[in-house]
């Protein structure tokens, strides 16, 4: 951008006192018409040359040099000195110019240099600024398609609206309290979760894939459900976990698009089939993103842990899930990021080899 009106100024007397600074002490300027040191002494040597020269001639006469030949030795003799003497005065004139052009020249260049630089000591540098504002917005873009990573916090902080929500299935009717002389004796040990009853398939698969958006009220709303039966709230974190670490490395479910498996291969892996039989279940071909999950569980313990716990956790809530579940239920569970997660770090950790 170009400076300002005050920035040229300062750079103009900043040049001006510089270049006055450093002229030279002696000779005149390259427009003063006045002789200067080294033309004074070249006059002065050429006068003594010619009055040597005429004393010479003077005194011994011509030598015997007759004719045209003998006419131009003299002449060189007289004029050859007197002009090699202009020359090198000349050039020392030259050198001397030379010499305080290229002095003003490192002057100015100096005087810009430091204006430039109180310049931009006063001033807030822009690039740094677009830097900055560049990375933030795509933080913000990353946070808003990428809303996996927070979930955990959603769930807690959103609680569902009942005025918009559209119709559902009639709610579990709530039995009545017994009277004082009808109570029911429970056994020793029983929880509250084993009187709860057993979360909906739907509301399970949905909790898997997590909420779309931050106004996903569906899906927080199944996502607080499953949170409340222990299993699925256990497998739930392991993902929570697995997908938070992978987001670090900028693998993110949503642009994976898997092979999917038939239901009878996952019907297979329920049913403790494991190895090439159910190759079909790693059905992530990212090489990019299988790479940099298989670097990350080599080099991060804190990585390896936390997918061998996810996996684990996966094979012992799918094989349950298997017995009563349809094969639209598989499909379904199969296209959750979950799912996908489990199939790219399953490939990773060797399951299906």
């Amino acid at each position: 951008m170009p400076p300002s009106n005050s920035a040229t100024s300062k750079v103009s007397a900043q040049t001006a006192v510089a270049a006055g600074s450093k002229s030279p002490p002696s000779g005149a300027a390259p427009s003063d018409p006045s002789l200067s040191a080294p033309e004074k002494v070249a006059l002065v040597l050429s006068v003594l040359w010619l009055a040597l020269a005429a004393v010479v001639f003077a005194v011994f006469g011509l030598g015997g040099a007759e004719g045209a030949l003998g006419f131009l030795v003299i002449a060189l003799v007289i004029f050859l000195p007197v002009a090699m003497i202009w020359v090198a005065a000349t050039a020392a004139r030259t050198a001397r110019i030379m010499r305080e052009e290229s002095a003003r020249l490192h002057a100015a260049i100096d005087a810009i240099r430091q204006a430039y630089i109180s310049q931009s000591q006063n001033q807030n540098t822009p690039g740094s600024d677009d830097k900055t504002v560049a990375r933030k917005l795509d933080e913000i873009a990353a946070a808003q398609r990428k809303t996996e990573a927070a979930m955990a916090t959603f769930s807690s902080i959103r609680p569902m609206a009942t005025t918009s929500q559209p119709p559902r299935r009639a709610a579990v009717p709530v039995q009545p309290a017994p009277s004082d002389d009808a109570q029911v004796s429970l056994p020793l040990g029983t929880q509250a979760e084993d009187l709860r009853p057993p979360l909906d398939r739907a509301d399970f698969i949905r909790a898997l894939n997590f909420p779309e958006t931050a106004e996903d009220k569906e899906g927080f709303a199944a996502l607080r459900r499953a949170l409340k039966d222990r299993p699925t709230a256990q497998l739930i974190q392991a993902a929570q976990d697995v997908l938070t670490l992978l987001s670090e490395d900028g693998i993110y479910m949503d642009d994976l698009r898997p092979d999917m498996a038939r239901p009878e291969t996952w019907r297979n892996f329920a049913g403790g089939t494991r190895g090439r039989a159910i190759a079909a279940l790693g059905g992530i071909r990212d090489r990019s993103s299988l790479a940099l999950a298989a670097a990350r569980m080599k080099s991060d313990p804190i990585f390896r842990d936390a997918a061998h716990h996810f996996l684990r956790r996966f094979d012992q809530m799918f094989s349950s899930f298997a017995d009563d579940a349809s094969d639209s239920d598989i499909s379904d569970l199969s296209d959750t990021r979950t799912a996908r997660a489990f199939m790219l770090l399953g490939r990773v950790a060797g399951t299906f080899d």
